[in-house]
């Protein structure tokens, strides 16, 4: 079935109040947080597939998020980066929906009303992007959470879980309009995003991960074996800390983060960063060197 630039699968199951989670790459996803809770949720609850876009170069450059080619059973298969839509049967009331999509490169306004089209056709009931963005706070603290709702029930409920409300200014994804069109409907929008160590970037940070799990199984009640992720989680902290130890600048810049992350959490609002500019020099040269690579 072809629904607004999407290719659905036959029979469209019916979900019972379905509310859709949502990951952007390469945007709002360092650390692929994003992408490894979507695994280990759609793993948990044996998610199948729903829906991808039918034309999908209409909306990415295939030179920027390249086709992969493959061997199976003997042949050569090539597999061409798409949106992937897949749902599964949810612990309570709610049936899950879980939008893997990627940041569009041409036609970005017609790339958001097809989301959007196909989100009101499921009639979701909620809409929850996880991700996650580097930041100035340390890898010693509990990862940084932060979100926003237009409910104000959830948002209340989510603060009992160490959400803190986001107020980020500056440049974002064509993605984000999404919410206001969701919005304009009744439909109620979510967002939950983990900050990373900037001092500390790696392809996977399995604490991130951890923390959104986490609150997503406090936020619909069920629970998950997360004990394997949380190992990972302590050997990669206890690897930054060891690495830390045999180097004055970092374990210098982690004590400022540390109080810097005490006054954040008793004032939200207070986004100045008072570091020493030893410190800051010390983070300019880090992120040139991350931006050459």
């Amino acid at each position: 079935m072809h629904l607004n630039g999407f290719d659905l699968e036959l029979p469209i199951p019916k979900l019972r109040k379905p509310h859709a989670f949502v990951t952007l790459r390469p945007w709002i996803d360092v650390g692929s947080v994003g992408r490894l809770a979507f695994r280990t949720l759609e793993r948990h609850f044996e998610a199948r597939d729903l829906a991808k876009l039918s034309r999908p170069g209409v909306f990415f450059d295939f030179t920027r998020y390249r086709p992969n080619i493959y061997t199976l059973d003997g042949k050569r298969e090539v597999t061409v980066p798409n949106v992937n839509v897949r749902y599964a049967t949810g612990p309570g009331e709610n049936d899950f929906i879980f939008l893997h999509l990627l940041e569009p490169h041409l036609n970005g306004e017609t790339y958001v009303k097809c989301v959007v089209q196909l989100l009101k056709h499921l009639e979701i009931e909620r809409y929850c992007l996880l991700g996650s963005m580097y930041d100035l706070v340390p890898h010693t603290k509990p990862i940084l959470v932060t979100g926003s709702s237009n409910n104000e029930e959830t948002s209340d409920l989510v603060k009992t879980y160490g959400v803190n409300s986001s107020n980020y200014e500056g440049p974002t994804s064509i993605i984000t309009t999404i919410n206001q069109y969701l919005n304009k409907v009744g439909i109620e929008t979510m967002g939950l995003i983990a900050h990373l160590p900037q001092y500390a970037q790696t392809e996977v940070n399995h604490a991130g991960r951890l923390r959104l799990l986490n609150i997503i199984c406090e936020l619909y009640g069920f629970s998950m074996d997360l004990g394997r992720i949380a190992l990972r989680a302590k050997q990669q902290n206890d690897e930054l800390s060891t690495a830390m130890a045999q180097s004055p600048e970092v374990k210098a810049l982690v004590e400022q983060l540390e109080l810097q992350y005490d006054k954040r959490l008793n004032k939200e609002e207070d986004n100045d960063y008072d570091l020493s500019p030893e410190i800051e020099d010390f983070l300019d040269e880090m992120g040139n060197q991350f931006s050459q690579n």
